[in-house]
């Protein structure tokens, strides 16, 4: 692992939960390169109704990734209820910051938020669904301990179908058994 010369792992983060002065970061991440996979940039008013759910969420949480090195905000990553073939199941989604992409952080993040979601209970799966072609999340979901199912037709954003990959992860079975590197 990469140190600082504090010692320091410059791949850890830490989760801090969303709050009402967050809405810079969606703003931050609302570029055409960030939203490439998800339908391309929003309007000021779409990410005021995002930053609201985020808030609101009445299932879920959503959380701010902010490097262990420096204190810096990465990015984002949360869980939210999903019915999904006949069941509720958690759903997770990412976006992390080009300054701080190509380091491992949302791999990280995604392992961290295993341990939130578990935490929680309530349903034994979480899934995330990148598109296929969306190498780097595909990578995340495999770091994390994830598990492909197979190809997937999915709405996102509403009314836009796009190919994703269905990933899964058993919450259900031990911790370590099925989560990636931490």
């Amino acid at each position: 692992m990469e140190k600082t010369d504090g010692g320091t792992d410059k791949t850890a983060v830490r989760l801090e939960p969303w709050g009402e002065d967050d809405l810079w970061l969606l703003r931050l991440h609302n570029s055409p390169e960030m939203t490439a996979h998800l339908g391309g940039p929003e309007s000021e008013e779409k990410l005021a109704e995002r930053h609201r759910r985020y808030l609101e969420l009445p299932a879920g949480r959503m959380y701010r990734v902010v490097s262990a090195a420096d204190g810096a905000t990465a990015g984002s990553i949360g869980f939210w209820e999903r019915s999904w073939r006949g069941e509720t199941v958690w759903e997770t989604g990412w976006a992390i910051s080009p300054a701080f992409q190509g380091r491992g952080l949302a791999a990280r993040a995604a392992s961290a938020l295993v341990a939130q979601v578990r935490a929680v209970g309530t349903h034994p799966r979480l899934h995330a669904y990148p598109r296929v072609d969306h190498p780097a999340s595909n990578g995340v979901c495999r770091r994390a301990g994830f598990t492909l199912l197979g190809e997937v037709e999915f709405e996102y954003p509403k009314g836009h179908w796009i190919t994703s990959n269905d990933w899964c992860l058993d919450l259900t079975a031990p911790a370590g058994l099925t989560d990636g590197p931490q």
